[in-house]
């Protein structure tokens, strides 16, 4: 009898359980449409397995639903903290060389800034960035040195040089050159014609992601004019288009369409390049600025994800006219070195977006110098004169080095300057007869220069660069010279002397191996201190904490070290 009972117990049980099974996934199925794809079940054919448990984010999307059925209040969904899985490309930096055997150095200008933002994120969070992460020319270019504005009728943008002691080593200095792209009057500025690219993969989850892009773009909208269009293209396991091209006029479509977008799923971000730039030329306007602004974290893992084809792929668009912007967002899988390839071979830029502050210098303060170019393909190359400089070394700029050869290459693709952007590069040289000379004379070698050119010049400058949409290009010269010098730090331009701190920085994040003993973070400080000049926005004084978290992260670092002893 006992049996009976137990059992009776046990198959009531059980049609519970069932009823209410049935009455979750009828309640699920109101909340949450179900496309069901392939052929129908037999239904002679035994019933399927029980589905697997839903990962950590689906069961608390499912605990928050049937919450609100119940009337209880709905929990607070917070994503998984992410794996770390960042990429970056093994880059090292650049080395010290001999005038005497190398007297000419060439590079593309760089004004991405993405490594500083994303450098501060990890400074944040209390730990010192991977090395690889930084940038130093990024860094620097992160800020406005309010360089002077090139004259009327002359190139799209001004140059500035300056020598000064080295503040890094004793016996070194510093030569400094400064770029500073003609700003446009906004109301005489071409239509833009944007594609938005945005990654709506199932990595985009967190609020750093796909929900900051999206307010992101709201701020930018509130910047463009109503005859400006824009144009929406997303990607997940596929790619698809989900708003035609739309004037800003009707900015309420535009927001509707972006507030729609969910992630989830697998990311096909080469197939989102091809429809977007597809869609792009579709649209190709003359007398408008064409552009594709990609925003995601970079984790393409389906359809073209391989970095070469990529960087092909993008290269070959770039022949259309077509600009590319890229911004980056997120942590835990954020694939920067994927980023940079494509921005870098697609007459684009790169940016990371870590808060809605950043999201507002990128795409409303400084909306103008990343969306209208104003010169193409810069190169910069400067040949050093021996008889006045033993050695030097070009801080950054390790992505961007070009052959000599390549200078004078117009199908070679270079950097591209944005109105209003100011871009700075900084060499550290070591005059003839110096002391702090680091590679040692060749025993058996010609070390003589007396026969060098006696003219007193530092070195010789020479820029190019194309106009918007041009096939051939323009050369500058300059040569630096003594007036070009000062005699110390103190009196250096105050550009000069913010840009050195920021420098000094990103040497300190390296792992300081290119500086004295003598030069630390306190050093770093007191230099932007004297130097920050009008600070609007307070990013200058936001650097100067910056290092005080990086100084903070860096003794935390050393304690954390295996066999470090209290």
């Amino acid at each position: 009898m006992r049996g009976l009972i137990l059992a009776g117990v046990a198959a009531a049980a059980i049609l519970t359980a069932c009823e209410t099974s049935e009455t979750g996934q009828a309640d699920d199925a109101e909340l949450q449409p179900i496309t069901v794809t392939g052929s129908q079940q037999d239904a002679s054919a035994p019933p399927p397995p029980p589905p697997a448990p839903p990962p950590p984010v689906a069961a608390m999307e499912s605990r928050a639903k049937y919450g609100m059925m119940a009337g209880a209040p709905a929990p607070v969904m917070v994503a998984p903290a992410p794996e770390f899985r960042d990429q970056y490309e093994d880059v090292d930096p650049n080395p010290v060389k001999l005038v005497s055997e190398e007297p000419v150095s060439t590079f593309s200008i760089d004004v991405d800034t993405a490594s500083y933002a994303n450098v501060r994120r990890f400074l944040e969070d209390g730990v010192l960035p991977p090395k690889d992460a930084v940038r130093i020319e990024e860094l620097i270019n992160y800020f406005d040195y309010t360089y002077p504005q090139p004259a009327e009728g002359e190139a799209p943008f001004s140059t500035q040089v300056n020598v000064m002691p080295s503040p890094f080593a004793e016996g070194r200095e510093l030569m400094q050159i400064g770029i500073q792209g003609r700003d446009i009057d906004r109301d005489a500025r071409p239509p833009i014609n944007l594609t938005l690219l945005m990654d709506v993969s199932g990595s985009m989850f967190s609020d750093d992601k796909l929900p900051l892009a999206k307010k992101a773009i709201k701020l930018m909208l509130e910047e463009m004019e109503p005859t400006d269009t824009i144009a929406i293209v997303v990607y997940a396991g596929a790619a698809g288009e989900i708003l035609e091209p739309t004037p800003v006029s009707d900015k309420r479509k535009i927001v509707a369409a972006l507030e729609a977008l969910q992630a989830g799923g697998s990311t096909a971000g080469g197939e989102g390049l091809r429809l977007a730039y597809s869609l792009a030329e579709q649209g190709l306007k003359e007398d408008a600025v064409n552009r594709v602004m990609l925003l995601t974290d970079g984790d393409f893992n389906v359809g073209i994800s391989d970095p070469e084809q990529l960087e092909d792929f993008v290269s070959r668009k770039r022949e259309t006219g077509i600009y590319l912007s890229v911004l980056g967002f997120g942590r835990g899988n954020y694939n920067d070195a994927m980023m940079q390839k494509i921005a870098q071979t697609g007459n684009g830029t790169a940016a990371y977006v870590d808060t809605l502050s950043e999201a507002r210098k990128i795409l409303a303060d400084d909306l103008s110098g990343n969306i209208f170019p104003i010169a193409d393909d810069v190169k910069i190359q400067v040949e050093f004169n021996p008889a006045r400089v033993a050695e030097y070394r070009l801080i950054g700029y390790e992505t961007r080095l070009l052959d000599r050869e390549d200078f004078n290459n117009d199908k070679v693709d270079a950097g591209d300057i944005g109105a209003g952007t100011s871009v700075t590069a900084i060499y550290e040289i070591t005059p003839v007869g110096s002391s702090a000379t680091q590679i040692d004379p060749l025993r058996y070698g010609d070390t003589d220069t007396s026969a060098s050119d006696p003219s007193g010049e530092y070195a010789f400058v020479k820029l190019r660069y194309k106009a918007p949409g041009a096939e051939e290009s323009v050369l500058l010269e300059r040569p630096v010279t003594q007036a070009d010098r000062v005699a110390s730090v103190a009196a250096a331009p105050q550009w000069a002397r913010f840009a050195t701190a920021v420098a000094g920085y990103g040497e300190m994040l390296k792992g300081g191996e290119a500086l004295s003993a003598e030069f630390g973070w306190e050093d770093i400080r007191n230099l932007a201190n004297g130097a920050k000049g009008p600070d609007a926005f307070g990013y200058r004084a936001e650097f100067v904490q910056l290092t005080r978290l990086a100084e903070t992260a860096e003794a935390q670092a050393a304690l954390n070290r295996p066999g470090h002893e209290e």
